[in-house]
């Protein structure tokens, strides 16, 4: 474990306790293997005034929401020292009252709670104290081997039995203060959780921890009797997966996206003989279930099935555990070991299937260093339960909230980078999908982002759109939604001047490319959540001009190939629609050439002709994007095979 300690750093921030604390804080998020997402907690002792300039002894715990790779001074909740040890010396008190109580205790209304460990941190009488979730303190004390060497690795550690976090675990170490079993410690290595560290400089403490984990980590290496599986990651089948995303999404109730590990470490995990024991025996840290549920789903060959009884498990285990108090969760894995292929993480946000995969990797390569000293011995179910389905917890979900409308939905939308396209992508993502834009321009690559894939990709070419419908499943876990937007315009060509290149190349890029876009994700559209095709079309569909035949004939073929896909595709519940704008010129398709030689073709000045509607309105490329986001979402899942103008009204069309 490497100490990222800097005296340089640390010395511009002295004589500012809080400063220093973030400093540190930030030292130990930086190290996945102590804290993830959230995870873990840093406090600091200090004196301030209040408004009427009395010094106030003032505990500044991280707050609950704050990560400390990235905490600020402002994660920090300021708690008045005096009400934290008065809450620790009461007998009993439950959680939900203990929140309160330390919400009262604020020295700034503002601020955010603090961590459910605040009484904790208070009881230990040093200034400075760290706590970590570090994978090889977990590892040594769910580990025969590991436990029975820890009070001689660690003999200035206090190692305390695992009780519940929350006052509890506050009780435990009030206790522990006042039994002065702290007197001459560096530190306490809590059982199936994780360990403290503290002193009173902020460099002390920092410095214990790291050696600490570090001591932990060499014990690991010295007792090992095998390593880890390292296996090369195999090629995908797509189709299984986007069929294991379905499934998944069936038992939560939402559509959920898939991040895939396929790492050479995952991929080892997966292809253990052992698997389907090691890997479900419980969490590395109880605070884990709250994400993970207490274990994965092992997924081998039957996904369907196996998922299912997933669930019913999960249903025995609620049953086996449960009061009345307590309202079951939904019944889908939080993620699974696929066998051979590697870990899925399942999320309804990109950003909670990321969390979950950092935390399910950690996890395997944990469970298997605890295998190789003596067996992996987690918490007990009822333990983990417990975490699972606290009172706090609890509370929030009863609180409930809406989510986006498209949250977790699966989008490719073609012709991207700008226009219409790229307003569409970006409606899309608002409304919380995941999308995948395409665009022959390179500056598509700039789409990507957490929630988006920017690809370059020539739609006249069949591999390529091959390729983008896989990369789309492999990256999300499955395919939802297609916007079928790039098209080129040739105007001002009459039929017998017409060259017979551009001809082709417009068919093949208006009608040929979207077929087969729709071709190759087809199989995937049908195992989606709420699938949906949609088409742009034209106003020049049902009222063309001279001089456009090409771009015409394209977009009445692409209209047609709506109509019978529509049909075809109903059954599996996939809807195909086709919208027709008319004079959207904020588009690169009308370049201010082609814009003036059409309004000179009306008689009508540029700015008019923007306007020659009924109702005499300029049509935007938001407006389209707006439209085209509800037509693929839930207000028109009762219409398939429909024609919509977004034109403003067009006397030639009514």
């Amino acid at each position: 474990m490497k100490n990222l300690w800097s005296d340089k750093e640390a010395a511009a921030l002295e004589g500012d306790d809080l400063a220093l604390r973030v400093y540190t804080s930030r030292l130990l998020g930086q190290e996945p293997s102590l804290v993830l997402h959230g995870g873990g907690n840093t406090s600091v002792k200090s004196t301030v005034k209040d408004i009427f300039g009395n010094d106030v002894e003032t505990l500044f715990i991280k707050g609950s929401g704050w990560d400390l790779k990235t905490i600020e001074k402002e994660g920090f909740s300021p708690v008045r020292m005096d009400a934290c040890l008065k809450l620790s010396a009461l007998e009993t008190l439950n959680d939900f009252e203990m929140v309160k109580q330390l919400r009262v205790a604020l020295l700034d209304p503002a601020a955010p709670n603090g961590s459910i460990e605040t009484l904790v941190h208070a009881s230990i009488p040093y200034k400075f104290v760290d706590h970590t979730h570090a994978d090889s303190v977990v590892v040594l004390t769910n580990s025969p081997e590991g436990k029975a060497k820890l009070q001689q690795t660690f003999p200035d550690f206090l190692i305390l039995p695992y009780v519940m976090p929350g006052f509890d675990l506050a009780k435990q170490f009030d206790n522990a203060v006042k039994s002065a079993q702290l007197d001459g410690k560096k530190g306490v290595i809590l059982s199936g959780h994780g360990i403290f560290t503290f002193a009173e400089n902020a460099k002390d403490s920092y410095d214990r921890m790291i050696d600490a984990v570090t001591k932990a980590e060499e014990l690991i290496s010295e007792l090992r009797t095998s390593d880890r599986v390292i296996s090369v990651a195999k090629s995908v089948d797509h189709l299984a997966l986007a069929k294991i995303r379905k499934k998944v999404s069936d038992l939560r109730g939402t559509a959920v996206t898939v991040k895939m590990d396929n790492t050479p470490e995952a991929v080892g995990y997966s292809e253990r003989s052992d698997i389907a024991d090691i890997a479900t025996r419980g969490t590395l840290t109880p605070d884990h279930s709250i994400r993970t549920k207490r274990i994965p789903a092992v997924i081998n060959g039957k996904a369907e099935e196996q998922l299912d009884a997933y669930a019913e498990s999960y249903r025995q285990y609620f049953a086996e555990n449960s009061t009345d108090e307590h309202t079951i969760l939904d019944q889908a894995p939080r993620w699974a070991v696929w066998k051979e292929q590697g870990i899925l993480s399942f999320g309804a946000t990109r950003k909670e299937a990321s969390q979950i995969s950092d935390i399910a990797h950690h996890t395997a390569n944990s469970i298997q260093d605890a295998e190789s000293l003596g067996g992996w011995q987690p918490l007990s179910s009822k333990e983990l339960f417990d975490i699972e389905y606290w009172e706090l917890e609890q509370r929030k979900l009863k609180k409930g909230g809406s989510k986006p409308m498209l949250q977790g939905q699966i989008a490719i939308v073609t012709g991207a980078a700008a226009g219409i396209g790229r307003k569409c992508a970006e409606d899309l993502m608002s409304h919380g999908a995941l999308v995948v834009g395409i665009d022959i321009s390179p500056s598509i690559e700039s789409f990507t982002g957490p929630n988006s894939l920017g690809l370059v990709c020539d739609i006249g070419k069949e591999d390529q759109l091959k390729s983008v419908v896989e990369k789309t499943v492999e990256t999300f876990g499955g395919l939802d939604l297609i916007i079928c937007n790039a098209g080129i315009f040739t105007a001002g060509e009459y039929v017998e001047d017409l060259d017979s290149n551009k001809w082709d190349l417009t068919l093949r890029i208006n009608l040929t490319a979207n077929q087969l876009l729709v071709k190759y994700a087809a199989p995937y559209l049908k195992e989606g959540i709420e699938p949906a095709v949609l088409f742009v079309g034209s106003r020049n569909v049902g009222a063309p001009g001279p001089g456009a035949a090409a771009y015409s004939v394209s977009k009445a073929g692409l209209t047609q190939l709506a109509r019978v896909l529509a049909m075809e595709l109903a059954p599996s519940g996939v809807r195909v629609n086709v919208i027709h704008p008319d004079a959207v010129f904020d588009t690169d398709l009308w370049t201010p050439e082609a814009l003036a030689r059409s309004a000179e073709r009306y008689g009508m000045t540029v700015e008019q002709y923007k306007t020659r509607n009924l109702l005499s309105t300029e049509i935007k490329s938001t407006d389209i994007a707006e439209m085209c986001t509800a037509l693929v979402g839930p207000l028109f899942n009762k219409t398939t095979g429909a024609q919509i103008p977004v034109d403003g009204g067009n006397d030639r069309i009514i």
